[in-house]
């Protein structure tokens, strides 16, 4: 039976996708980087890298450093500035027919404010900007650097303040033991979907002078070992806001993984670690999924809407432990460091 491509089509929240998969933010530059490798007017759509209203150096090199099946960073969100990337970047993104969804960081309440209104001021007729996803993983100054995704109040204040004109995506930390309290507050703010999840918190020593492998000291980590921690968090998630709008991220490197997203809860996907070892993976992944979904004569609407049913009749929590519980509890030792 052949299933057409419309079949794996999606929405998240008001953004209509021809398919459910998307580049993760820091993983494919901040502009047409992997047009070399294949159409991004193909793709659900292009996640651009985290950018500010000022240029951003990042952190000290080594930078990047592979753990077993999973990569550990700390890039430390280096970028142009909001103002070049919207004068450089985004021209070359509409030109390159991709659907394009821009994420913001900032250090302060402020910053994120700055930013949407720059955004705000961007023409909506023939501009590839489809949504903005708001990167709360980030050092609040006004709070001695803590997480702003680490705190209810601050999560909703940064949400409330990136209003633009654009979908809001709250792209959120698993280093919280109530993720799902953390995503109401990202939802009250006005986030109309929810991205998860960032990267956990790592550590790599050379064990020859027992000092910390990556310049900057820990890092984030990614890939195949946060795809379960990933998938957890958008079932929790699913089954708190049957309604909401999802997109899960991490560990995805095959049509399988997105299958087992979107069984979990979520709407779309993103490709992110697995673009350092094959750039042409997201590409891969859509043909995937479109032959998974063939094969079983299903639809991306399909599973979407079996995972709504089962969250709304209370069935999600069998087989998991819920929010907060120990499990999912662990020791703070810093900043989410992921490549944003």
């Amino acid at each position: 039976m052949n299933v057409a491509s419309t079949d794996i089509a999606t929405q998240v929240g008001s953004v209509d996708l021809p398919n459910p998969i998307m580049t993760a933010s820091g993983t494919s530059g901040h502009g047409t980087e992997l047009a070399d490798y294949g159409d991004l007017s193909a793709l659900g759509a292009v996640v651009v890298k985290s950018v500010s209203v000022r240029p951003w150096p990042g952190n000290p090199a080594p930078r990047v450093h592979e753990v077993g099946v999973g990569m550990l960073n700390s890039v430390g969100l280096q970028g142009p500035g909001l103002e070049s990337w919207l004068e450089h970047d985004l021209p070359a993104l509409t030109a390159a027919g991709a659907r394009v969804v821009v994420s913001i960081w900032g250090r302060s309440v402020d910053d994120y404010g700055r930013a949407a209104a720059m955004l705000a001021q961007v023409p909506r007729r023939g501009s590839a900007m489809v949504a903005v996803e708001v990167n709360v993983s980030c050092p609040n100054v006004e709070d001695r650097s803590r997480m702003f995704a680490h705190s209810e109040t601050a999560t909703a204040e940064v949400l409330a303040a990136s209003e633009c004109g654009l979908p809001r995506w709250a792209k959120l930390s698993p280093n919280v033991p109530d993720i799902a309290a953390i995503a109401g507050a990202a939802l009250r703010g006005g986030a109309e979907a929810l991205t998860l999840t960032n990267t956990l918190l790592g550590l790599a020593l050379d064990t020859e002078t027992g000092r910390p492998v990556l310049g900057a000291g820990g890092g984030g980590l990614s890939g195949a070992v946060l795809h379960p921690v990933a998938v957890r968090a958008v079932w929790e998630c699913r089954a708190a806001f049957p309604g909401a709008a999802i997109v899960g991220v991490g560990g995805v490197a095959s049509g399988q993984d997105a299958v087992e997203f979107l069984m979990a809860g979520a709407d779309a996907v993103q490709v992110g670690t697995a673009t350092f070892r094959d750039p042409r993976a997201p590409w891969r992944v859509v043909r995937q999924l479109e032959r998974w979904s063939a094969k079983r004569g299903t639809s991306v609407a399909e599973l979407r809407a079996g995972s709504r049913s089962r969250a709304a009749a209370g069935a999600a929590g069998s087989g998991a432990a819920g929010p907060g519980a120990a499990a999912g509890a662990g020791a703070e030792g810093g900043a989410d460091a992921g490549v944003g």
